[in-house]
């Protein structure tokens, strides 16, 4: 390092001039003073008067053309920052963003995936996993995950999480956020908004044709069929001319429909008769449709035990057989569909017999009561909730069409017996409906008057626009 001064053996001038810094060279020893001296009020006392002044001489003799060494050990000290009561917090996804570069990375859940699995893939050690799921019970919604769900993580550039969002269904979320050591949980709720509809349609081909040009979806022209199933047989009794008339709800997030919810109230007019149905929740939270008189349209049996299927051939006890081909009584309906249709229990009961059973195949026989059996015969396969011995409700599930037994093809076999002797199943007078409670009967007609007078407009309406 080149110094700037000279031994006093080749200097022309005096020692003391010699010696004298050059005057830039004072003003540069005086800001750096200042420095010193600002920075060293902000260290602690230990660093002393003595100190600085040791400070400023070796300044002065290793100053340099080049810059000094002095400027570098300021320029690495802290700056003093003063305190800003007006700063504004950022919220902690975005301080963690300006902290560590960080990635948002978005899961889809997979059939058979769990938690676990997913914590795995993405490199996060099960302790963390351990620690969101026990955080409080919010979190414990993530053991339960579904396929087709998705779940977004937020990880640093050391892939160290910081946080989960998972939206569990279309109107909740649950967001999970590391702070500091442990990790923070809410759930964010959405409101969801519900909307009357209704909507009519004259049926030419078919219930769900005509329920499509409505505007149904197929759910709800399912719950219509349900509605009126103890009543209407929707594979043998609809006709050309027949007509429904629906009032409904309709759930929104916004402006974006999210899905149907129920029918309020329905009208279906078949083969000349006109039904309709009211539905009605007690103060025990329980919902049911009745008719506007108040009796439960949700009877002892249904009439079909399949949905929606072609009857191929009818009750008849002088039917000759098309395997065998001689006469043989055709002691119940058959209904045609595709093999593997789902064959659904007519009434609430208990399975006395399961299995192969001669020409019917593979069977269950349900006992209703002290009175009633009905049986189901050619099936394909069993639910594997049906056992014998076990209860089952009206609706239920329990098997499959096939053509199991003598069978020219898939179809169900139905029978349905009254104290051993086998009835139409078509034709037979099943028990009457049970009566509303007689405490709700009150409210229930209030209601009832102004879901019937909604119904009498909309179809008013709907004839009139017929007609022009």
């Amino acid at each position: 390092m080149r110094h700037d001064y000279k031994f006093l053996s080749d200097q022309k001038t005096s020692p003391i001039r010699a010696l004298r810094p050059r005057k830039h060279h004072l003003l540069l020893i005086s800001a750096i003073a200042a420095g010193i001296f600002i920075t060293t009020s902000l260290l602690p006392n230990q660093a002393g008067a003595n100190k600085q002044e040791k400070i400023i001489e070796q300044l002065v003799i290793q100053e340099t053309e080049a810059q000094p060494e002095s400027l570098r050990v300021i320029e690495s000290l802290p700056l003093p920052v003063e305190p800003q009561s007006n700063s504004i917090m950022l919220p902690l996804s975005n301080q963690v963003a300006q902290q560590h570069k960080t990635n948002w990375k978005t899961v889809t859940v997979k059939r058979g995936d769990n938690l676990a699995q997913i914590f795995s893939r993405l490199n996060i050690s099960p302790g963390v996993l351990h620690e969101i799921i026990h955080t409080n019970k919010d979190t414990r919604k993530l053991k339960h995950v579904l396929p087709g769900q998705a779940i977004r993580f937020l990880l640093d550039d050391n892939g160290v999480l910081q946080q989960l969002v998972y939206q569990y269904n279309v109107a909740n979320s649950l967001s999970v956020t590391k702070q500091g050591s442990s990790f923070t949980a809410k759930v964010t709720h959405k409101t969801l908004d519900t909307r009357l509809a209704h909507t009519s349609a004259n049926i030419n081909h078919s219930l769900f044709l005509a329920a499509q040009s409505a505007g149904l979806s197929n759910n709800m022209t399912m719950q219509l069929a349900n509605i009126f199933g103890w009543d209407i047989d929707f594979a043998l009794d609809i006709r050309k001319g027949d007509n429904f008339t629906v009032i409904y709800e309709e759930v929104f997030l916004g402006d974006k429909k999210i899905r149907d919810g129920n029918i309020l109230a329905a009208e279906f007019q078949n083969r000349g008769k006109t039904y309709r149905a009211i539905r009605y929740t007690d103060t025990n939270g329980r919902s049911q449709y009745y008719s506007p008189e108040g009796m439960s349209m949700r009877k002892a049996f249904l009439r079909s035990p399949v949905d929606f299927s072609r009857i191929s051939s009818r009750f008849n006890l002088k039917r000759k057989h098309p395997v065998l081909n001689r006469i043989r009584a055709h002691k119940g309906v058959d209904y045609a569909a595709r093999s593997g249709t789902p064959i659904k229990a007519t009434g609430d009961g208990r399975i006395v017999f399961k299995g192969t059973k001669g020409g019917y195949g593979r069977t269950i026989i349900i006992k209703h009561g002290s009175a009633y059996q009905t049986l189901y015969a050619h099936m394909r396969s069993y639910n594997k909730k049906s056992r014998r011995g076990s209860r089952v409700k009206q609706g239920q599930v329990i098997g499959y069409i096939g053509s199991s037994g003598l069978a020219t093809g898939p179809h169900l076999h139905y029978e349905f017996r009254l104290n051993g002797a086998v009835r139409n199943p078509l034709t037979v007078r099943l028990p009457k409906a049970s009566h509303l409670p007689k405490k709700y009967r009150k409210d229930f007609k209030v209601q009832a008057q102004t879901l019937v007078s909604k119904l009498n407009v909309i179809k008013n309406n709907t004839l009139a626009l017929l007609k022009q």
